[in-house]
């Protein structure tokens, strides 16, 4: 009796096998990747309603990160900087620029800029800017390297897995308090030497359990 099918065909749940794997590491890989915070959250850059540049503020004058946000060290939430703190400068300093057409009215009106928050986390997380100041862990870690940005765009993913790999060995992270907001420092070749020695001096233990963000 003659073959219905060609002799090839015996190896078809073989190859039907082998391309439904690929397919679906293709399809696990895709949502793993365009579905995680390194795609839907890294390179966020919303447009302010002032044309802000920490570049010339914090990068080209040198401002130090804490003039306008004076709560960091000593508060849960990094603080937007009220319309008067911009005007401790911006009475005199290009006051008739077109630029500054918004402070000038949010002073005038008595009515806070309605800046667009970039890095967010989720209502269920809790992160107090403070302690990890105190602990020595600088701006640079989380917000790169802000003297360069002309808009403020984030660029870690911010993820709960990204904060535990810190967690569980924070010593590249770790620097000397004075060294907090240098967008400049470097690392040395003994960083986790120095950075071990401040964990002990201070008792740094970060938390792991779900209770230590969770709250």
């Amino acid at each position: 009796m003659a073959q219905i099918f060609p002799k090839w065909t015996n190896n078809l749940p073989l190859i039907i096998s082998f391309i439904g794997v690929v397919v679906a590491i293709c399809v696990v890989g895709s949502i793993w990747y365009f579905a995680s915070p390194w795609y839907t959250d890294v390179g966020y850059q919303p447009s302010q309603p002032v044309e802000y540049s920490h570049k010339v503020h914090a990068g080209d004058l040198g401002i130090d990160c804490r003039y306008c946000h004076n709560y960091v060290e000593t508060s849960q939430h990094a603080n937007i900087p009220p319309t008067q703190t911009c005007m401790n400068c911006h009475t005199i300093v290009n006051a008739n620029s077109e630029k500054m057409l918004p402070v000038l009215e949010s002073w005038a009106t008595n009515q806070p800029i309605e800046w667009i928050r970039v890095h967010k986390l989720p209502d269920y997380a809790y992160f107090d800017h403070s302690a990890h100041l105190d602990a020595g862990v600088g701006c640079f870690s989380c917000h790169g390297n802000v003297t360069k940005m002309e808009k403020i765009t984030q660029v870690q993913p911010l993820s709960m897995s990204w904060c535990l790999a810190c967690h569980r060995d924070p010593a590249e992270h770790i620097r000397p308090h004075e060294e907090i907001t240098n967008m400049s420092w470097i690392a040395s070749s003994t960083q986790r030497e120095r950075a071990q020695k401040i964990i002990d001096e201070k008792n740094i233990s970060p938390p792991t359990n779900c209770s230590g963000c969770h709250r």
